[in-house]
Formats: structure tokens, C-alpha cells, sequence
């Protein structure tokens, strides 16, 4: 097999665990490229154990695997860099919650063993495309969410909401997040938005902070296009796609619907959802003990 590695190269702890993944490459004969960033800081700090095939500038790279080193951020812009096309991604966790990220990194060996015995499955994810009326600086697609926000002073923004052409509500709000299923577990759920389902097809609407007692999340079909138009005081507002952020003045609309790709997660046997809900986020669990 190629793998194709991407990892943090801003916390030295998340990569502490690196030799354990050359080792199992090697263990394998399998070969690999790595993200040129990452490759420098292994290099710099006396960490890159094997001499990778290539090393990967820019979005152009080919691997039957991509492995994302590191926390839920580095498994996003990892998901980023795959984009549309068609490799699998694979999130060995370095960090710390690891939703996205659910492999172990002190299970690299365990985990090499189930692929290539064929022993995985593998999950597509819905992604959030974004549009506008200016041209967007970042990368348009969304794993996890789209959050639109207030940006350089205290007051509310107010943003016009409509679906399918219908206009449906104005928030009132410090934001609002625009989450695929990958995404509800993330800043949407911490924000009061409810858990779906990662095969659900459907996008929840979050409001940050809202000012109306009124106002709640709302879950819509993934086939809807949603518009929005914010109004703020300082005439700007931010757009955060999977933390990438930008700022906007607030002439420009943004439409989201969903992309016509998705994101191919790799799991192995007996990993769900709802065990690593169970296992990550204690669901269900009765801690009156």
C-alpha cells in the first residue's frame, strides 16, 4: 500500500508516537508520501525514522490511504488536502478527544494488521459546499461545519436565513452554525445542537448565543440550499469553514448546499458511531456512582 501522511507539526506531543507508524510501513513493505510541513518538522526534531517516496506540495499527490497524524483540527485540513479525490482517509489520534481521529496511536500495528488482512470498512461522509458573491479565499468545502460570526466588536449580528428560496427566519445571534452530520458533534453540539447520525443526510442550523429564547436548532434536509444575508454593526462578519477563517463585509451573501463529493472514512470492525460517542463523549452513561 501508499500512504499519504499528513500530521501536527505545532505540538511535539502529538507526535511522539510517529515511530510506532514507520514501524508498521516498514514491518509491511508498504511505502509512503508525507506533507512537505511535516516532513520538516520530523526531520528538525530527529523524528523521521525512514525516508518517505515523495513529499507532497500543494493538493496534487496519489495514495490508496490518506493517514491524518494527529487531533480532530489536523484530520480536518487533512480532509481538506483529500478533497474529491476518492482516497480514503485514515485518523490515527495523537491528541487529546479524538472524535474524528479514533484510532489509538498505541494501536498502529493492530490497525495495519486489519488493513491489510481487508479487515475495514468504509464510511462516506456528506461535505458542505460554500458559495458567494465575491470570490472566497479558503477552500469552499466543509467536513464538519460552516459558522458565520460576528468579527471585531461586542454587538449581535443579525442573519437572514432561507431555505430553498423561502425565507424562513433572522437570528439574532453572536452566530450560526451550519453543520453536516460529521460536524453536530463538534462546535454545533456545544452550542446546544442536537447529535446526528453520521449517514443521516441532513445539515443542522445552530445559533450562537442567540438573543431569542425562540430561537432553535433547526435539522433540514441535505438537499437544501441554504442562503444567508448578515447585517452588523461594524458592516463585516466572519466565515469560518472547518476553522478556516475569513472575513466578509456584509454585501456578500453565502449559499451552502451540499457538495457533490463526499469524504471516505475509514473504520474497522466493531467501530461505531454510537461506541465512540459511548467511549469519547461518556453518552449514556449513568455517572451517579
Amino acid at each position: 500500500m501508499k500512504f499519504a501522511i499528513f500530521g501536527n507539526k505545532h505540538q511535539s506531543k502529538k507526535s511522539e508516537n510517529i515511530e510506532k507508524l514507520f514501524a508498521a510501513i516498514s514491518e509491511w513493505k508498504d511505502s509512503f508520501i508525507i506533507d512537505r510541513p511535516f516532513y520538516e518538522y520530523l526531520l528538525e526534531e530527529g523524528k523521521l525514522f525512514m525516508q518517505p517516496e515523495d513529499i507532497i506540495d500543494g493538493d496534487n499527490f496519489e495514495a490508496d490511504i490518506a493517514i491524518s497524524f494527529g487531533g480532530d483540527g489536523t484530520f480536518l485540513r487533512t480532509a481538506n488536502r483529500v478533497g474529491n479525490k476518492n482516497i480514503p482517509l485514515l485518523g490515527i489520534n495523537a491528541g487529546r478527544l479524538g472524535f474524528l481521529t479514533s484510532f489509538s496511536a498505541n494501536k498502529v500495528s493492530e490497525l495495519f494488521e486489519c488493513l491489510h488482512r481487508g479487515e475495514y470498512r468504509i464510511e462516506e461522509r456528506g461535505v458542505i459546499e460554500v458559495s458567494a458573491d465575491k470570490e472566497l479565499q479558503n477552500n469552499p468545502y466543509a467536513l464538519n461545519e460552516v459558522a458565520v460570526m460576528k468579527h471585531d466588536n461586542s454587538s449581535m449580528i443579525s442573519i437572514e436565513a432561507s431555505l430553498n428560496g423561502e425565507e424562513c427566519i433572522t437570528y439574532q445571534a453572536d452566530g450560526l452554525i451550519i453543520a453536516a452530520p460529521s460536524g453536530s458533534t463538534g462546535y454545533s453540539l456545544s452550542a446546544g445542537g442536537p447529535i446526528i447520525a453520521p449517514d443521516a443526510n441532513v445539515f443542522v442550523l445552530t445559533p450562537i448565543a442567540s438573543h431569542s429564547l425562540n430561537a432553535r436548532p433547526v435539522v433540514v434536509n441535505d438537499r437544501t440550499e441554504v442562503k444567508l444575508k448578515v447585517v452588523s454593526r461594524s458592516h463585516n462578519y466572519l466565515i469560518a469553514i472547518d476553522g478556516r477563517n475569513e472575513e466578509c463585509d456584509e454585501n456578500t451573501t453565502l449559499t451552502l448546499r451540499k457538495a457533490p463529493h463526499t469524504i471516505k472514512i475509514i473504520k474497522i470492525k466493531g467501530q461505531t458511531f454510537f461506541k465512540t460517542l459511548h467511549d469519547k463523549m461518556m453518552w449514556g452513561a449513568d455517572l451517579r456512582n
